[in-house]
């Protein structure tokens, strides 16, 4: 098949990786990529939907997989639909679950799906006031699109009224944060559940668990995410059937209600609390860096889950998962998440780790070429991915790689897969 994928980061890399390996011989196209995905494709930029399309057309791509959120929300696929175009990801109005987390909250309760106590508003009273009737820690979400780091936890009624005001004004989050949803917190342990939708039928990938703060030990800010795992051992059948049961099948069957029929990855954030899943949000592709150790789990080819997917064939396919597990490890610049940082280049060590060789890959991100160099440019820049027959031979074998990678200023955490070794 010629495939074209959409987006530049650590994500998109590591399906089009996860592609490149399948015995099949397709041909692979990034819009736009980045520095590193031109060794496995042929990066293309083109920035007008509509010209993209075209191109698609003329370049007879059988399917596009469309990476991060903000083209979902904007409605690529519906203008790759319009030209007869086969294409993986939810329509405009679907990719509302993620784009507006007012839409989300009031779909979740219209169709009775477990989630935290609420409210969404835009005016500030009566944010205040239902603050006031809260017990603390205290939730406050901007409803729009911040890129993961539109949620402030907050420790007191003050702070919680704070952030509330500051979204509200417009001086925290922009348009994106003019209308907002204050909840309860949950107090259980945090799950990433994805969910391979054709609108009718889905297929549930293996629990992940990712590690969202800077920091060891979960401690300073939060960002896009610092490193993942899985399978975790925190889920259990129970769980994986409570959420098929209570959540991902009520879901597209409202979804088909509202007119809007859920097709893509449904990116569930489940809080188990006393053995119960609790929906924290929806997001409407994969989390990033889960992405990065489901993608290489599946037996199953990569671009046959997305071709089924997208063709409403998901009821035909049997999906194989590897029996092991997978550590993805973060590497970010510096000063990452407060700043940008100088751009620096990356050396990879020859690896003579037989083991690591074999078990190992990076996955890039946030890189540009250079002048025949692969320079760090973002502020995730790679992750060091590895794989294993218990969660601590993945672990082992991820940190190995991050021991052969070198730029100035990197910054890893060191306990990714903490709270399934404890």
């Amino acid at each position: 098949m010629n495939i074209l994928i959409l987006g530049s980061g650590g994500r998109e890399y590591s399906i089009g990786l996860a592609i490149s390996k399948e015995k099949e011989n397709h041909k692979l196209y990034f819009n736009p990529g980045n520095g590193a995905t031109s060794q496995i494709a042929e990066n293309i930029n083109i920035k007008d939907y509509n010209e993209l399309a075209i191109w698609a057309k003329e370049n007879a791509i059988d399917l596009t997989i469309v990476g991060p959120e903000a083209p979902l929300v904007d409605g690529v696929v519906d203008i790759f639909k319009e030209h007869g175009l086969t294409v993986f990801g939810p329509s405009r109005a679907a990719a509302q679950l993620e784009g507006s987390k007012v839409y989300m909250k009031n779909i979740l309760k219209k169709y009775n799906i477990p989630t935290a106590a609420f409210i969404e508003t835009t005016n500030e009273k009566e944010a205040h006031d239902f603050i006031d009737t809260m017990s603390e820690p205290i939730v406050v979400k901007a409803d729009g699109l911040c890129a993961g780091k539109g949620v402030i936890i907050a420790q007191s009624k003050d702070e919680a009224k704070q952030a509330a005001s500051d979204m509200l004004s417009g001086s925290s989050f922009g348009e994106a944060g003019t209308s907002i949803v204050v909840e309860e917190y949950l107090d259980g342990y945090e799950l990433s559940i994805f969910a391979i939708c054709d609108g009718d039928n889905y297929k549930v990938l293996p629990a992940a668990q990712d590690h969202k703060r800077v920091g060891d030990g979960d401690t300073g800010p939060n960002t896009g995410g610092m490193g993942a795992y899985a399978p975790t051992p925190l889920v259990n059948d129970d769980i994986y059937k409570k959420v098929e049961e209570r959540v991902i099948k009520p879901t597209l069957e409202g979804m088909k209600k509202e007119g809007a029929p859920f097709e893509g990855v449904l990116f569930i954030g489940v809080m188990v609390v006393n053995g119960e899943p609790i929906i924290l949000e929806y997001n409407v592709r994969f989390g990033d860096p889960e992405c990065e150790i489901l993608m290489p789990l599946l037996e199953t080819p990569v671009s046959e889950l997305f071709y089924k997917g997208a063709t409403k064939q998901l009821d035909k396919l049997d999906i194989k998962i590897k029996d092991e597990y997978g550590v993805a490890v973060v590497m970010a610049s510096g000063n990452y998440p407060y700043s940008s940082s100088e751009p620096a280049e990356i050396i990879v060590d020859e690896i003579l780790d037989e083991d690591l060789k074999e078990h190992t890959h990076i996955s890039y991100a946030g890189v540009s070429m250079q002048d025949g160099k692969l320079m760090a440019t973002g502020g995730r820049v790679l992750l060091c991915v590895g794989f294993g027959k218990s969660i601590r031979q993945a672990r082992d074998r991820a940190y190995g790689l991050c021991g052969q990678v070198h730029f100035a200023g990197k910054k890893i955490r060191t306990d990714i897969a903490y709270q399934a070794l404890k």
